[in-house]
């Protein structure tokens, strides 16, 4: 029965307020150890992974067709890598692999370990903001991100392997799909994400450090991109499970 609850049994509805993505550049080789053998990672010019921080403010999280009063909200940090999946079907989807989730509710830690694989932890979130500037920062978490506020036109972030935005987009998160990988009994898990009015916009990043990737150890990671997407209806459809060849 707890099998059953974590692999995601019902649909879930929320509103995301925002959702600031930050994707980082690693050469493919520093990645592969930390997926599964079922997946495949998501590359770009066959050189670059990349690992996303998506920090996204929730609003009414509940499952659906559950009244919007009755959802919660939340402050919702993922960590994930950008991966590929073929099916029993032959479709090759396109995805994410989840390494680290955290909130700010206990609440949400509990439902959230409850109902999905995702491991969530509770941390500490401060969020500031002034005229110029935003800063998120978690003291437990060992974490800051300062982000300018600008009206001005943004460039990529200095060394990332994108020529423009187009391409940066591309990665910018979420994927259709978020996968889970049991590999004592090769099941895998895949969640399709719903999304509406998904216009992800720039934003210029001032400073930025996670102690989570220091203790990666990666080598040559870069800022590949930043995002900022608001007001956006979201769901969660219901878990589907299949055995992995």
């Amino acid at each position: 029965m707890i099998n059953f609850l974590k692999n995601h049994p019902f649909a879930v509805d929320a509103h995301f307020d925002s959702s600031l993505v930050l994707t980082f550049a690693v050469p493919k080789e520093q990645l592969q150890n930390l997926i599964p053998e079922c997946l495949e990672l998501d590359t770009f010019h066959d050189k670059w992974a990349f690992i996303a921080i998506a920090m996204v403010q929730t609003r009414a999280l509940r499952p659906k067709g559950f009244p919007k009063f009755m959802g919660n909200d939340f402050f919702l940090i993922g960590y994930r890598i950008f991966v590929r999946y073929t099916n029993n079907a032959g479709k090759r989807l396109r995805g994410l692999y989840i390494i680290k989730s955290q909130t700010d509710k206990k609440k949400m830690e509990f439902f959230g370990n409850i109902f999905t694989h995702y491991n969530y932890t509770t941390t500490d979130i401060k969020q500031t903001k002034n005229k110029n500037c935003k800063t998120i920062k978690s003291a437990q978490s060992k974490f800051e991100i300062s982000i300018e506020l600008t009206d001005s036109e943004i460039k990529l972030p200095e060394n990332s392997p994108f020529t423009d935005w187009k391409d940066a987009r591309k990665f910018a998160g979420p994927l259709p799909h978020t996968f889970t990988v049991n590999n004592k009994d090769k099941t895998i898990l895949t969640i399709l994400g719903i999304r509406q009015n998904w216009k992800p916009k720039p934003v210029k990043i001032k400073n930025y450090h996670f102690d989570f990737l220091n203790k990666l150890k990666l080598q040559n990671i870069v800022l590949a991109n930043a995002f900022e997407i608001k007001n956006v209806p979201y769901s969660w459809a219901k878990g589907k499970i299949e055995k992995w060849k």
